[in-house]
């Protein structure tokens, strides 16, 4: 059997690896012991909140905090750091403490998951990774604790600041403060406002871009092209998001960034969403379906992509070639973000469709968001995830985990070779 496994692409050990890890939350959030007594649990719902987790996405299905014990917490807390982290790179941490080498299969599965061009100096980024993820969620805990000791006793408060920064760092939008309120009751706190749509944006733009922010000094052109692009593509996503969700919503300008940075798959909400016009819920879907960025906590299409598709249409449009930042974009990256943004689209399409024919009583936004913030892993949700019927909840899960595992990962999951023999003549055909 073990034989078997080391003969598995990278991208079915990844896929197993999540599926195998989900299944081992759900046991752990179903014991008697991470449930508070009186509440009564169904498997499926516990299956489903450690797919959110460990998908790093948030819907619920059930109330964490008045769900689970505090074990059942940290539990739900743990599976949502290492499905931010990445299976992947949490054995290589757990390699690297223990003073192992690792071998070849190892050091390519590695890299494929944190969507590296090269594998040199791998461990080292692998060390930076658990480095950064520490100072950024032990900081955001520790600005996120003056927030929460003026409501709650020591102790909680402590339990409270951990997971939250935990979960916003990792773009999950969970939290444990009861009766589906998420940080309604916060949304004119300007400390923890910031304190979240800080740590959001840091888990969102990737580990590699934060380790070429320190070691350049934050200098723009000691800058890698990524970096650049991911950082101009976060901001330029974060302004226009602000302006448009200030123009259809009665909320503050507060309000209207936090959702901004929120929506790019993190899933936090300070105002409730179902209450949100049908042109505020489309601005959050487009937000929420471009996402992160490559090697980040997030999902969506990602930053990049984005980027390479715009310039792609531009280059097409005025017969130059694609460039940015005094750098030439690479030929095939238009081809593979056009792959990545047609299966992405018929995704969330077909999802909605069978949303809608399982529960016929959804209106087609609410199902259009649902599953589009499933598989960017969002989290956010127009309030439809509690009551939806089990086959409706299976769905929620399949998305989730093809929004993190990746749309061209779960293809090459059942198809893959190394490219043709046989070469044909080019064809005549008509296009536009």
């Amino acid at each position: 059997m073990f034989k078997r496994f080391q003969k598995l692409s990278s991208p079915r050990i990844i896929a197993l690896g999540f599926a195998l890890l989900i299944l081992l939350g759900s046991i752990l959030l179903y014991l008697p012991c991470s449930v508070k007594e009186g509440v009564d649990l169904h498997y499926i719902d516990a299956l489903y909140t450690s797919t959110s987790a460990v998908c790093v996405t948030g819907l619920i299905a059930v109330d964490a905090g008045d769900t689970f014990t505090p074990l059942g917490q940290f539990f739900l807390a743990l599976l949502i750091q290492i499905g931010g982290l990445g299976l992947t790179a949490v054995g290589a941490g757990i390699i690297l403490a223990m003073r192992k080498k690792m071998n070849i299969k190892g050091r390519t599965l590695i890299k494929e998951a944190l969507n590296l061009d090269t594998g040199r100096g791998l461990m080292s980024f692998v060390r930076d990774i658990f480095i950064t993820t520490m100072i950024f969620e032990l900081l955001g805990a520790c600005f996120s604790f003056l927030v929460f000791i003026r409501d709650f006793p020591l102790g909680k408060a402590i339990g409270l600041s951990l997971f939250h920064s935990v979960a916003a760092f990792n773009n999950s939008g969970f939290d444990i403060l009861g009766n589906y309120q998420n940080l309604t009751a916060y949304q004119n706190d300007i400390l923890l406002n910031i304190v979240t749509a800080v740590l959001i944006f840091f888990g969102g733009i990737g580990f590699l871009v934060i380790r070429e922010l320190w070691t350049s000094k934050c200098r723009w052109k000691l800058l890698s092209m990524h970096s650049k692009v991911v950082l101009s593509v976060s901001a330029i996503l974060i302004l226009v998001g602000t302006l448009l969700l200030k123009m259809t919503e009665d909320i503050t300008w507060l309000g209207a960034f936090f959702h901004s940075v929120s929506a790019r798959t993190a899933g936090f909400s300070s105002y409730p969403i179902g209450s949100f016009s049908n042109a505020g819920l489309f601005a959050v879907i487009i937000l929420m379906f471009i996402g992160a960025s490559p090697g980040s906590t997030g999902g969506g299409i990602k930053t990049s992509t984005f980027f390479v598709l715009i310039q792609g249409i531009k280059s097409a449009a005025t017969n130059k070639s694609e460039k940015a930042f005094r750098y030439a974009i690479p030929k095939k990256a238009f081809k593979k973000a056009s792959v990545i943004t047609i299966l992405a689209l018929s995704i969330v399409m077909t999802a909605t469709y069978l949303l809608l024919c399982i529960e016929p009583d959804i209106t087609f936004m609410d199902a259009l968001f649902e599953m589009t913030s499933a598989f960017g892993t969002v989290g956010l949700s127009t309030g439809i995830t509690p009551e939806l019927c089990p086959a409706a909840k299976i769905l929620s899960m399949l998305i989730m985990y093809t929004g993190r595992i990746g749309p061209l990962t779960v293809i090459t999951l059942w198809h893959f070779t190394d490219g043709e023999n046989v070469k044909y003549p080019d064809g005549n055909l008509a296009i536009g």
